[in-house]
């Protein structure tokens, strides 16, 4: 059996690896029957050279692949027919702008497993970038502080060799005894709390954030629990909270008043109540300056967050009380960080440990058995139709309008 590692072809070229050189050698030593062929590429982040110095094949051809991983979309005049591929579709939400993706998918009878939909029985997904993107988009929420209030500075991110580079930048920050807020509790907010540890910041309570005033720079990590209710005045329940957000309003305004910096990390249901509203924002109370929406959902929980920004340029000013964008680092503007691909910041880094991941978790299903189903569960396509689960894209994917 045959692995192909693609070249990431996507525009702008993104630097992130399905595996790196030594996960090449240790799959080949793990699964005898495989050979891993890893298609060459001037801007991956691992270079052909370190590839070629673990003696891993390299080949523009990737044909006679059976299987073939990549982590962005692969263009449509790139995909072969009859492939099992695996890949970030970014098709089940049917995204417009990737209609024509899964009708080429469905046309050359490939079999398309997304790696968003890799998940367990109970449909919790197993693999993910996340983590990456919580440790990068709270390290730019610190960088943008210190751009704000010329406070200190540190190099960006993306121009780090790799992540203990990043850290090392971390000792040159200078904090006053601000407070920060972390939403959530999964993948992301796991990988903020992190970075906000390796700079020993002082964690708190909700209720020590809004009592009390510390000496410090502080952090409080708020689940949906903490600024969420129900409306009927009921207690509360997560499970009926996952269910029916619809049901709940947003406490989050009484934090608001004392946060400097959000890292806003959270899962959001277009259901649920958004944080907190532009009208919220004119307020003189609300004291949060400068927003790293790490989430990215376009005019969805944080209202201020109304377009994407980029790595090479991570901010834009919001002016609450016109609603204009403007310079992200005046004194009438909150400054926000919008990427929504955070992970490739750090691209050796996250590369690696998303490999570890599918290595343990994902090729034995993939290569030996899939008895527990996850790759099944994780196909949108195969033999040329959709996958049950996936029966609802059929409007979307059955035209070429």
């Amino acid at each position: 059996m045959k692995l192909g590692v693609l070249r990431e072809e996507k525009i702008p070229h993104d630097k992130r690896v399905a595996f790196t050189p030594d996960q090449c050698l240790l799959i080949q030593k793990t699964f005898p029957n495989v050979e891993v062929v890893v298609q060459p590429s001037d801007w991956r982040s691992y270079s052909n050279e370190e590839y070629m110095s673990k003696g891993i094949e390299m080949a523009e051809d990737v044909g006679d692949c059976d299987i073939l991983m990549g982590i962005k979309e692969v263009p449509k005049d790139k995909l072969i027919s009859c492939k099992k591929y695996l890949f970030f579709s970014h098709t089940i939400k049917k995204q417009p702008h990737n209609k024509q993706l899964l009708q080429t998918v469905l046309e050359k009878n490939i079999q398309l497993i997304d790696y968003e939909c890799l998940t367990d029985a109970d449909f919790n997904r197993v693999i993910g970038f996340g983590h990456y993107a919580g440790i990068v988009g709270t390290y730019n929420g610190i960088l943008g502080y210190g751009k704000k209030y010329k406070l200190f500075e540190i190099k960006p991110a993306h121009l780090c060799y790799d992540k203990k580079e990043l850290n090392e930048e971390l000792k040159k920050v200078n904090l006053t005894n601000i407070k920060i807020i972390v939403t959530g509790n999964g993948r992301v907010a796991n990988g903020a709390v992190e970075l906000l540890g390796i700079m020993g910041i002082r964690r708190i309570t909700p209720y020590e954030f809004t009592h009390y005033s510390f000496r410090e720079p502080t952090y409080v990590q708020l689940h949906s629990n903490n600024y969420n209710e129900t409306i009927d005045g009921s207690a509360w329940s997560s499970d009926n909270f996952y269910k029916h957000p619809e049901k709940f309003r947003s406490t989050f305004g009484k934090y608001t008043k004392y946060c400097d910096l959000l890292i806003h990390c959270s899962f959001w249901d277009p259901r649920a109540p958004i944080l907190f509203s532009k009208k919220d924002m004119h307020s003189l109370d609300f004291r949060i300056s400068v927003i790293a929406d790490v989430t990215c959902d376009l005019n969805g929980s944080i209202p201020s967050t109304t377009k994407t920004t980029t790595i090479e340029d991570k901010f834009y000013g919001y002016n609450p009380a016109t609603e204009a964008i403007e310079d992200p680092f005046s004194n009438n503007t909150i400054a926000v960080m919008s990427i929504d691909n955070l992970p490739c910041e750090l691209p050796r880094n996250a590369s690696e440990d998303y490999g570890k991941e599918l290595i343990e978790k994902v090729l034995p299903a993939l290569l030996i058995s899939d008895d527990d189903g996850l790759i099944e569960r994780g196909s949108i396509t195969k033999n040329g139709k959709l996958m049950s689960r996936f029966q609802y894209l059929s409007d979307y994917a059955g035209s070429k309008g």
